[in-house]
């Protein structure tokens, strides 16, 4: 996938999520009860500000929507493998017979 379009994808999500929560985390804070259709006038601003917050988050989901189905579309090689064979998973077959090892097996970090 493209490098520079996840990283402003993640950007995005990151603002458009903090931006949504934090102003109903303080809001809840000074005392305004959840799961009301109708809010105080004097606590509109920080509605409007969290709805907003929301649509910025909803465009980075698009956004990474739109990420996946350019990496199908262009067929993109894959450039690096993340579990190789080296792994202690690889060493043995599966299922493993009763007592196969005589020893425990060694993990190196």
């Amino acid at each position: 996938m493209n490098s520079k379009l996840l990283l402003v994808q993640f950007l995005i999500l990151f603002v458009g999520v903090n931006i949504t929560f934090f102003p109903q985390h303080f809001l809840g804070l000074s005392g305004m009860p959840r799961r009301y259709s109708d809010y105080a006038d004097s606590i509109l601003f920080w509605n409007i500000v969290s709805s907003l917050g929301s649509f910025i988050s909803f465009f980075g989901g698009v956004i990474i929507i739109f990420i996946v189905w350019e990496a199908f579309v262009v067929k993109r090689s894959v450039v690096s493998v993340i579990v190789g064979y080296w792994d202690i998973e690889w060493r043995y077959d599966y299922p493993l017979r009763f007592h196969a090892s005589n020893e425990v097996a060694k993990i190196y970090l």
